[in-house]
């Protein structure tokens, strides 16, 4: 009864520890996220969309090569190397890369979302290896996406693919084939000329269009150049499809039975990027909400403010740098590098501590942090063991002699 008197007498105090639920979601798991399907299933478009949306890394072979040849680290000036010479990147050397990626200190905190891996190249190892590697990962995999098309269409659609030679840049059949444009604009005619409703609006878009002329003469100029890369041939892409099934596919299934069927997404190949990406968000939703919506609200607290007098708390670290602290130094942060996570304040030393800091701040964070470094000085005479005794010291304490 007195503790029910109590918590009638104080109804507007939190009954929630902010320290513990700091600490809660320290210690969560980011979501992570692989995404399988056929070659040319659109893996990648729905890799790289589901990443910008949750705010987590993307990893694709390609990407992680050309992040490493920006970074000019070792596994970039290796390959750097190779093509310099005119040979291809192996396999090994790809491999090695996707696996240190998932492995970094920016994975660990924001998650990733992992596409085109296990691959269909078997030089370095086999499917069902790769299959181990995923499932003997730190962070292993929440939700597995399957994107499914059948056969007929997805080489259909690979064979009507071009690439422009300077970009870069595929198109769909329907970007270049004007055969394909007409019957899309008669169709779309026929349905304004059926919506009266709409008439208002169709003069809008009809005035639209007559300003911008130019713009469709420019792109056909451009389709005119369009070439047919060798793998998008109708050939060469039910070769590529039937070595996915034939290699890729039970060790797929297997790994797809082990999973839970409510983290397992099965979605239509044949549908538009964006509608993909709508299916998976809205699924997903429900699952990033609760390991996210405490950082959420405290970034959107950052625009908008709580209250007209509210304001950003220190942290116990004070000024004291975090990253400093954590290698058992005490050195005091610098204003200019300052940053705020979950609602507080860190000051942090140097741009190298702070880069590492927003990578993965959860080491610095988590307790025993902050605490504050012991430094002891041993002395005495000559063979009295003060190195052995140095030594036992810092290993029991963690220390450094």
């Amino acid at each position: 009864m007195a503790l029910q008197e109590e918590k009638q007498a104080q109804p507007f105090t939190d009954v929630f520890d902010e320290d513990e639920a700091e600490k809660s979601f320290l210690l969560s798991k980011p979501t992570c996220l692989i995404i399988f399907g056929k070659p040319g299933s659109g893996k990648k478009t729905l890799a790289r969309k589901l990443a910008q949306r949750w705010n987590c890394i993307f990893i694709e072979a390609s990407e992680v090569i050309q992040t490493n040849i920006h970074e000019e680290t070792e596994y970039g000036l290796k390959c750097q190397e190779l093509l310099f010479k005119g040979e291809s990147i192996s396999e090994e050397l790809v491999t090695e890369m996707i696996l240190q990626k998932l492995e970094s200190p920016e994975v660990a905190h924001f998650g990733y979302v992992l596409s085109g891996f296990p691959s269909l190249s078997e030089e370095y190892l086999t499917v069902s290896q790769q299959i181990e590697k995923i499932k003997n990962l730190k962070l292993k995999p929440d939700f597995l996406i399957n994107i499914k098309c059948p056969d007929y269409d997805l080489c259909q659609r690979i064979s009507g693919q071009r690439q422009h030679p300077d970009s870069g840049q595929i198109y769909q059949r329907s970007q270049w084939d004007p055969k394909v444009t007409e019957k899309q604009k008669k169709e779309k005619n026929q349905h304004e000329e059926e919506d009266e409703e709409e008439e208002q609006e169709e003069e809008e878009e009809e005035e639209g269009g007559e300003e911008n002329t130019e713009d469709p003469h420019k792109k056909s100029e451009s389709f005119h150049q369009l070439v047919q890369r060798p793998e998008d041939i109708l050939e060469n892409a039910e070769k590529r499809v039937g070595t996915y099934k034939r290699i890729m596919l039970h060790p797929l299934e297997e790994l797809m039975a082990e999973q839970d069927c409510q983290y397992l997404i099965e979605v239509d190949g044949n549908q538009q990027p964006d509608d993909l990406f709508e299916v998976n968000k809205n699924f997903i939703c429900c699952y990033c909400c609760f390991n996210k919506q405490d950082e959420l609200f405290r970034a959107l607290s950052s625009y908008n403010l709580i209250a007209p007098r509210y304001r950003w708390r220190r942290s116990r670290w004070g000024q004291a740098c975090p990253v400093a602290l954590k290698e058992g130094d005490i050195v005091m942060g610098n204003p200019d590098f300052a940053v705020s996570f979950l609602g507080k304040m860190y000051v942090l030393s140097s741009p190298e501590a702070l880069k590492t800091f927003m990578l993965n701040p959860r080491p610095y964070l988590l307790p025993p942090m902050p605490l504050p470094p012991c430094k002891v000085l041993v002395f005495g005479p000559p063979f009295s063991g003060r190195t052995t005794i140095c030594n036992l010291i810092a290993h029991k304490y963690k220390g450094k002699v």
